[in-house]
């Protein structure tokens, strides 16, 4: 697996929007998105009044989350809740890792956790080597699952985010060590992707399924 199929854009429809946000910018420098960014918007969204309507949407929104601060929270009590790898996966991409038994929506601040997923999101975006790819690799490790680590809303905010805020980042989802009992879950998470999203997510089965995307040997074994 070396390489990535990214959807083509309208050419005219990035210079478009970037004569709109060329607007914006000059007022405040601070709402600036690269050509990256803008293509993955256009992907995301289609149309370009779709997609500056949703950059418009983010900036507020980063603002209004402190996104730039999200580094100064605590994350003592979270660490083994998620971690941004030192590795990458097999074409570039930086790798989340997600164990679920460390979860469960009895146990948690949503609202805290979800400030968590941000950062690590946001940490795992400045990893990217955009001019290789400008997407993330997100493992969510099922090993010990049980329905109690099953928690439905970090799962949609997560969702959310990726759909609203970080728009055409992920690259691929890995689920490991999927036990039988997960299949009665995955309905109902399943439907809250959109087709384009569901073909990202792809269930591993062993190691060498697992190699096809990332080595093993970088996942951590002390969370």
């Amino acid at each position: 697996m070396s390489s990535e199929e990214l959807a083509p854009i309208n050419e005219q429809d990035l210079k478009d929007l970037k004569e709109r946000m060329k607007l914006i910018v000059e007022a405040d420098p601070k709402q600036y998105h690269n050509d990256f960014s803008l293509r993955r918007y256009l992907r995301a969204f289609k149309t370009t009044d779709d997609a500056f309507q949703a950059i418009l949407k983010t900036n507020k929104w980063r603002e209004t989350y402190g996104v730039e601060k999200l580094g100064e929270m605590d994350r003592s009590q979270l660490e083994n809740k998620a971690r941004l790898l030192r590795h990458r996966d097999c074409i570039g991409r930086p790798v989340i890792y997600i164990p679920a038994k460390n979860h469960g929506s009895s146990t948690r601040d949503i609202d805290e956790l979800t400030r968590f997923i941000v950062y690590n999101l946001e940490e795992a975006c400045k990893k990217c080597f955009e001019e290789v790819t400008d997407r993330l690799c997100i493992v969510f490790d099922l090993a010990e699952f049980s329905t109690s680590c099953m928690d439905y809303q970090l799962v949609q905010n997560l969702i959310w985010l990726l759909g609203k805020h970080f728009p055409e980042r992920l690259g691929v989802c890995l689920i490991l060590n999927s036990p039988g009992l997960f299949s009665t879950v995955w309905p109902a998470i399943r439907v809250l992707l959109d087709d384009n999203t569901a073909k990202k997510v792809k269930f591993v089965s062993d190691d060498v399924d697992l190699c096809q995307y990332l080595i093993p040997d970088i996942l951590p074994t002390d969370m």
